[in-house]
């Protein structure tokens, strides 16, 4: 066992430290900014119809349903505070919690959302005082169950609200997001059966697999980097295999608590542009949908926080439900507050803790 942790400590390196900093340096807040304000921008210029932001309808209801938008990304946040403390056996504080989940969703709106913030997460955990083999262990769960989460619920909904609802019919524009939904879809379901097995069944042989698989030719010179891969597996067996299921119930349900309340920010911004009329239950349900296909489709998106591609793809997929020539506005609504306050606490977060790190680092 000693062995294993030792070879994990590795991960942290002095190297690897200065990476993680490197990565989160506030000033990179610009590049994802100026990507989607452009992109809007462009879109708007090449949409715009005159007159079409006359349906937008703005009083004391707009404020109200605008309001409940942002409850509904607080309660996101507190359910991934809630689950990272479950998963640390309340080692962690709800400050500690929090900073964390700030770094956390700063460093994904930072880098591209196939990247995300998880590679560095590790670090931020350890940081607040867990040891770097647990700290990599709540943050390889915390994956496992975002990904357990999509696996379940995304086929259970398209399901229920029928395919045609969420993708529209099977041409142009709806056939490419399909097809995009579906390979998305495809990766987290074999990622989340190859991890389940290493997690719960054999993680020595995942390791054994893993290191076989890349000592082909091309592809053994990431051969090390996957071994580490399998002790950060072996490692999270041991901490969670024997866990109770009550326990991996709540880290569940605090995992659905936050995605869900996510994807009901778009409805909750509809309704507060738009009036409480412009969606039946029915619709409001399909919009829910469409938002975990959406989630799904981003993974492919190579700019920061999937910038500019997110805004395109919120326009056009939800544009049933949204007046001719109001989908832009609405798209930047959304990002404005699901997205880009994440890189205002971020740039506010980063510095103080950077200074933190770097005064124990002196002592």
């Amino acid at each position: 066992m000693q062995g294993e942790v030792d070879n994990i400590n590795k991960v942290v390196t002095s190297e690897s430290k200065e990476s993680v900093l490197d990565s989160i340096k506030s000033w990179k807040i610009v590049i994802p900014i100026v990507i989607g304000i452009g992109v809007t921008i462009w879109m708007l210029l090449s949409e715009y119809e005159p007159g079409s932001f006359n349906v937008i309808k703005f009083s004391a209801s707009t404020l109200l349903w605008f309001f409940v938008a942002m409850i509904m990304m607080a309660t996101r946040d507190v359910g991934y505070m809630m689950r990272i403390r479950i998963l640390s056996d309340k080692d962690l504080s709800w400050r500690q919690s929090f900073r964390i989940i700030m770094l956390w969703e700063f460093a994904s709106a930072v880098t591209p959302s196939a990247v995300g913030g998880t590679s560095v997460a590790v670090f931020f955990v350890n940081r607040e005082g867990i040891h770097i083999g647990r700290a990599t262990g709540i943050v390889m769960v915390t994956s496992f169950l975002d990904e357990l989460f999509f696996a379940l619920v995304f086929p259970l909904v398209v399901f229920t609200i029928g395919y045609v609802n969420v993708f529209g019919l099977d041409e142009g524009l709806a056939a490419g997001f399909a097809r995009l939904a579906w390979i998305g879809y495809s990766v987290k379901l074999a990622y989340i059966i190859l991890l389940s097995y290493g997690l719960f069944v054999n993680p020595h042989g995942f390791k054994w697999l893993l290191e076989k698989i890349f000592s082909l030719p091309y592809i053994n010179r990431w051969r090390d980097k996957v071994s580490s891969v399998g002790d950060d597996i072996i490692t999270t067996s041991i901490n969670f295999q024997n866990w109770p299921f009550k326990r991996w119930v709540k880290a569940f349900v605090a995992t659905s608590a936050s995605w869900i309340a996510r994807y009901w920010v778009a409805n909750a911004l509809i309704v507060a542009f738009f009036g409480i009329t412009q969606l039946s239950l029915f619709d409001h349900f399909i919009v829910f949908g469409k938002q975990l296909a959406m989630w799904i489709m981003m993974l492919v998106a190579p700019t920061p926080g999937g910038a500019g591609f997110a805004e395109y793809i919120f326009k056009e997929f939800l544009s049933a439900f949204i007046p001719l020539g109001t989908g832009v506005a609405l798209a930047l609504a959304w990002r404005m507050v699901s997205y880009y306050p994440y890189l205002i606490i971020g740039a506010i977060l980063v510095p103080k803790w950077v200074s933190k790190i770097k005064v124990k680092r002196g002592k």
